[in-house]
């Protein structure tokens, strides 16, 4: 970032530049036009195909979940259109035996792992299916079998919670690596502070994600922080900082597997900012356009990370037009089907209320639980 956009962004005028990963320190693999800058991409062809069907997959799961909240059928999501090479490219360089600790963007990167399709919108309906019980917002998910972690609310709280896994797994000798997601706007957290300084302090293995995706909500990258990259951050706290292109997603597969392996070998953290764009609105109760012209998304578009890979995939391996036809067909025949069956599924029972929390319900407990079940219900209800 350039002195001068510094200086303008005070008076809130300013925004990230699309040519941003042009920059010397950032790694960049896939041009815009699908073509390569560096020769060894470190991904096969089968590798690029699967990659590309789960970006794909990604953006239409989350344009069928806006939809559904526009129309009344769920009551919010918060989703990750542009942002899909950083979420899937960095869970593809996760090892079996790593953990996720999710923001909130990358359900991708958990249904990549394997969270079921089902269980991911048994989440956004809230019904008897759903794991929290529909006492979360959507998008709120956690599927400990793929070794995902829980998403919370409160900005940056999954950086500490990370570290401390990580840090609970290096005294038991657990070879595995936590991988950490945040925005730009979570580096202004203490979180952000303790979780970093904790993890350098002690060398936990972990890798840090920060999507600088231009936004905290309204608010631009450039009123986040004076630094000159959120990467530089690192230096205070004793872990390497490295920036790629977040819309590549070989440069981000290729920096997040050298991050893992890293912290594997003991060697400590690694703060990775990937610089990708939000190409939303924050969710589904946030309107853009009140803080975002319209033509600044033009420049943005040209980079998005799926025509990126796909014109990459057409050039390399013939993708056609018809294979991307029916790949969509199948996934709105998923969608479709896991749909009507969270619509079928009833909501939770009242008495859910009290489950989860202590491993045998205390006395006082029980009879508030008896006296609410025995109590008055609300017409309807």
């Amino acid at each position: 970032m350039t002195t001068a956009t510094i200086e303008e962004g005070a008076t809130g005028t300013a925004r990230r530049e699309p040519d941003d990963a042009l920059a010397a320190d950032v790694v960049r693999v896939l041009a815009p036009d699908g073509t390569l800058v560096d020769n060894d991409a470190g991904v096969g062809d089968d590798e690029a195909v699967a990659l590309y069907r789960a970006m794909v997959r990604t953006r239409l799961i989350d344009e069928r979940a806006v939809m559904l909240q526009r129309q009344g059928r769920i009551g919010f999501h918060i989703g990750s259109l542009g942002e899909e090479a950083t979420v899937i490219g960095t869970v593809h360089a996760m090892r079996e035996s790593d953990w996720m600790f999710p923001c909130y963007r990358e359900f991708g990167g958990a249904l990549y792992r394997g969270m079921p399709l089902q269980r991911y919108f048994d989440n956004l309906y809230g019904n008897a299916n759903d794991p929290a019980k529909g006492r979360q917002m959507p998008d709120h998910w956690t599927y400990r079998q793929a070794k995902v972690g829980s998403v919370s609310s409160p900005i940056g709280t999954q950086i500490t919670q990370g570290v401390g896994f990580a840090w609970a797994a290096r005294m038991r000798k657990d070879p595995l690596v936590a991988m950490v997601y945040f925005g730009d706007g979570a580096t202004s957290s203490n979180e952000f502070h303790n979780g970093l300084n904790f993890a350098g302090v002690f060398k936990t293995p972990n890798v840090f994600v920060c999507r600088n995706n231009g936004w905290a909500i309204s608010v631009p990258t450039e009123r986040q922080t004076a630094s000159a990259t959120f990467a530089v951050k690192g230096i205070a706290y004793g872990i390497p900082g490295v920036r790629c292109d977040g819309n590549d997603i070989f440069a981000v597969v290729k920096t997040a597997r050298e991050a893992v392996l890293r912290a594997s070998r003991g060697e400590g953290p690694t703060l990775i900012e990937a610089l990708t764009y939000r190409m939303s609105g924050h969710s589904t109760s946030d309107d853009a356009s009140r803080y975002r012209p319209e033509e600044q998304m033009s420049a943005w578009t040209t980079l998005d990370p799926i025509h990126r890979l796909r014109r990459y995939l057409e050039a390399r391996v013939g993708w056609t037009e018809g294979q991307q036809a029916a790949f969509e067909a199948e996934v709105a025949g998923e969608l479709k089907l896991v749909i009507e069956t969270a619509e079928k599924v009833t909501l939770p029972a009242l008495e859910t209320m009290f489950d989860d929390v202590y491993a045998t319900l205390p006395w006082h407990l029980q009879e508030q639980r008896a006296e609410l079940l025995a109590g008055p219900r609300a017409k309807g209800h």
